[in-house]
C-alpha cells in the first residue's frame, strides 16, 4: 500500500489521489510524499545535516533555504546538536529521528512510515512513539503508518485500516475497531478476544447466546437485533469480564487454569464445565486468584458485541 501511494509501484486497477489530485501515474519524485523506511536508509558517508538536506538539494532548493529548512527539521526532532555527526555515531532512536527529519524537511503533503519503530527496543519504541505523535500533531501532515504492532496502531492513530490478504477489513477509530470489530479476524488481530458461538435465545428475562456446551452468555437485546438467531458469534474483551465469587448470583462458573503475571495486570486463563475457554485480564491487586480456584464471571451484557460477518480469518 505504501509503495502504491509513494509511486514505487503501480496499481493494477483503481486510482490514487492526494489532496484531490489524481497521482495514479505521476512519477514518485513529483508526488511530494515523504517516506521513512524501516531500515532508515540513511547515507552512512554523509553527516546528519547532509542527510536531511539531500531531498532539498535534489529539488534544487536555494542554499539559504536549505540551511533554514534543515535547521528547522532537526530542531523539530531535537537533534540540532548532532548535525555534524554521521549515522554510525548515533543510537537507533536518533537515526530514526534523522530519517523523520529528512522526510519532513521539504514539507511533504503526505508522510509515509514503514514500520518505523520495528528496529527499536521496547522502551525506546515507546519514547519515539510519543515523539512521532507530537510531531505529527505539530506539523499537521497526513501520516500513513504501516505496522504489525497493535499497541502502536491503537496508541498513535486517529483512524486505523485493518488489512488481511490484500483486502481492507475495517476502517474505523481505534476505539470502535477494538470494541466493535467487523469480523473475527479484526477481533483477534486487535488484541485478545473471547469469541463464542451459539444460538440466540430471547425471552422476558433478556437475551443470551446458548453455547453447545450448555453455557449461556447474556447480551443486550440491541446487539442481537440484526443477528441470525440460528447461529451467531459474540465477543467479549478480557478486561470486560470481572472475577467474582463462585456463588455470586447469575455468574458463569469457571476454573482458573493458569495465572499470568504481567506487572500492572494479571491475565487469567479459565475453563467452564462445558469446556468453554475464556481469558480475563484484571488489575494487579493485593488479592490475586490462584490456579485451580473456582470462581464466578460477570460482565455487562452491553459489552458483548455480536460479530457481524465471516470475512477474512473466519
Amino acid at each position: 500500500m505504501l509503495s502504491l501511494i509513494a509511486g514505487i509501484a503501480l496499481p493494477s486497477s483503481g486510482a490514487i489521489s492526494i489532496a484531490g489530485r489524481d497521482v495514479t501515474y505521476t512519477p514518485a519524485a513529483q508526488r511530494n510524499v515523504g517516506l521513512v523506511f524501516q531500515s532508515y536508509a540513511l547515507f552512512p558517508h554523509l553527516s546528519v545535516y547532509e542527510n536531511v538536506a539531500f531531498p532539498l538539494r535534489i529539488r534544487h532548493v536555494p542554499q539559504a533555504e536549505v540551511a533554514r529548512e534543515v535547521e528547522q527539521a532537526l530542531e523539530r526532532v531535537r537533534l540540532q546538536d548532532f548535525k555534524s555527526r554521521r549515522p554510525g555515531q548515533l543510537s537507533g532512536g536518533q537515526q530514526q529521528r534523522v530519517a523523520i527529519a529528512r522526510a519532513i524537511a521539504f514539507k511533504p503533503s503526505v508522510l509515509l512510515l514503514d514500520e518505523p519503530l520495528a528496529a527499536l527496543d521496547r522502551k525506546l519504541r515507546e519514547e519515539v512513539r510519543l515523539e512521532l505523535r507530537r510531531l505529527q500533531r505539530e506539523l499537521g501532515i497526513t501520516t500513513i503508518l504501516v505496522t504489525h504492532d497493535q499497541d502502536e496502531a491503537m496508541s498513535m492513530a486517529d483512524e486505523v485500516a485493518i488489512m488481511a490478504e490484500g483486502r481492507v477489513q475495517q476502517v474505523d477509530t481505534p476505539q470502535q475497531a477494538y470494541r466493535q470489530p467487523a469480523n473475527n479476524f479484526v477481533a483477534n488481530f486487535l488484541g485478545i478476544a473471547n469469541v463464542f458461538e451459539g444460538r440466540l435465545q430471547k425471552d422476558s428475562a433478556g437475551c443470551r447466546i446458548q453455547i453447545d456446551g450448555g453455557e449461556r452468555i447474556e447480551l443486550a437485546a440491541e446487539a442481537a437485533a440484526s443477528a441470525d438467531p440460528s447461529r451467531l458469534r459474540g465477543m467479549l474483551r478480557p478486561e470486560q469480564i470481572s472475577i467474582v465469587g463462585s456463588d455470586a448470583p447469575g455468574a458463569l462458573r469457571a476454573r482458573i487454569d493458569e495465572v499470568i503475571f504481567l506487572g500492572e495486570s494479571v491475565r487469567y486463563l479459565l475453563s467452564t464445565q462445558g469446556g468453554l475457554g475464556l481469558t480475563v485480564q484484571a488489575a494487579n491487586t493485593r488479592t490475586v486468584s490462584r490456579e485451580g480456584e473456582l470462581v464466578g464471571l460477570q460482565w455487562d451484557p452491553r459489552d458483548v458485541w455480536v460479530l457481524p460477518g465471516r470475512n477474512a480469518g473466519h
